[in-house]
């Protein structure tokens, strides 16, 4: 059954955006910011770049913004952006210097010029190419700004991570019913990336998965293995819908499961239903941390808990698969707030438990609605 899309961000959205990051600039005391973070530029612009060569957003405190772009790739900006202007250069010309010209013309090339120090496209040598090209500028430095102002989500948003949310759960479902003893793993993966291509995903990495042996590598790579009886299949759904991802990890045993994986699996689900009762706005990370993590270690499901118990979820693209702007663990510093959402997950004895989670004032609720069990 196809489901019915979220509508697309309307212009008032993008222009509550700007105002809210135009807010950050005046208090950072800039005149322009060079946004080129491929999350941002699409949260701000509405157009995911390609990364061949260069391309940014120029936003003037006062103004209009303007992208500059590869002209390859005009026809897909005036499709998909909310912006009229853009400046597209040629294969070959350079990059750097067509937006030192674009900032000239807005007036801004004697201005205090922001540049996002965390991205991973502003090197130090495109950095000293605009401070070369713009001698006269004073130039500082913009980085965590837009990812913290990021956290909170809109409804539109929210909207988006549902629709995510409902992927993950149905190629999940797809996969289950395609594992079954004999079958090869990239068959499941098959199974899987069809649904998920069906009901909506955007992205080709949509599934990270392990079996038998290898269950516990959450971060596995696909194989060639033949699932066998007695297997635990780990899937983790990681897809995009409109650049927006949502995530599940479900395990699944291949032939009945032992008393002691299913022991496993039901402390693990009775804890995570403590950790997200917690997650109310106001709530201290480290003590929803602190539910989960010390739960695990006190039930003996693991020797040690290195990694974190949650992270962001919201707009993401390549080369960052994560977003850890704010994370679950014994020393986060951060508190809770109404409408973040985030990927909580439980990993023990070689399956892992995870959902989608909105912050909301009766508890964390679950965007990724698949019942959390030992699937067999």
């Amino acid at each position: 059954m196809q489901e019915s899309l979220p509508s697309a961000f309307t212009r008032d959205e993008y222009a509550a955006r700007l105002v809210a990051l135009r807010q950050r600039m005046a208090t950072a005391e800039l005149d322009l910011l060079v946004i080129d973070q491929f999350e941002h530029m699409v949260y701000f612009g509405g157009h995911l770049p390609t990364a061949a060569m260069y391309q940014c957003l120029l936003v003037p405190l006062v103004g209009d913004p303007v992208m500059v772009i590869r002209a390859l790739d005009a026809q897909v900006f005036h499709e998909t952006s909310w912006l009229e202007t853009c400046v597209a250069f040629g294969d070959a010309a350079d990059p750097i210097a067509i937006a030192a010209a674009e900032i000239q013309r807005m007036g801004q090339a004697g201005g205090r010029i922001g540049l996002e120090g965390d991205s991973h496209f502003m090197t130090l040598d495109r950095a000293e190419a605009f401070r070369t090209a713009l001698a006269g500028a004073r130039f500082t430095t913009f980085s965590r700004q837009m990812w913290e102002m990021r956290q909170v989500k809109s409804p539109a948003e929210l909207d988006h991570l549902r629709h995510a949310a409902l992927i993950c759960d149905r190629a999940t479902l797809a996969g289950f019913a395609a594992a079954q003893a004999g079958v090869n793993e990239r068959e499941v993966t098959a199974a899987i990336t069809a649904e998920a291509l069906r009901t909506g995903a955007d992205n080709t990495r949509l599934v990270l998965m392990a079996s038998g042996p290898r269950s516990a590598a959450l971060h596995g790579a696909l194989g060639h293995r033949v699932l066998a009886p007695g297997d635990l299949l780990h899937v983790e759904m990681v897809p995009h819908f409109r650049g927006y991802t949502s995530r599940i990890m479900r395990p699944k045993s291949i032939g009945a499961p032992d008393d002691d994986q299913l022991r496993i699996a039901e402390t693990m689900v009775a804890l995570q239903d403590a950790q997200y009762a917690a997650m109310t706005p106001g709530a201290a990370a480290a003590d929803v941390d602190r539910i989960l993590r010390e739960g695990i270690l006190s039930a003996g499901l693991r020797d040690e808990y290195t990694n974190v118990t949650g992270y962001t979820l919201g707009l993401v693209y390549i080369p960052r698969t994560s977003d850890f702007t704010r994370v679950f663990q014994a020393d986060s510093t951060w508190t809770l707030e109404e409408n973040m959402v985030f990927h909580m997950y439980a990993w023990a004895g070689g399956m892992a438990f995870s959902d989608t989670v909105v912050v909301t004032p009766e508890g964390g609720q679950r965007m990724t609605r698949l019942p959390r069990i030992l699937t067999q």
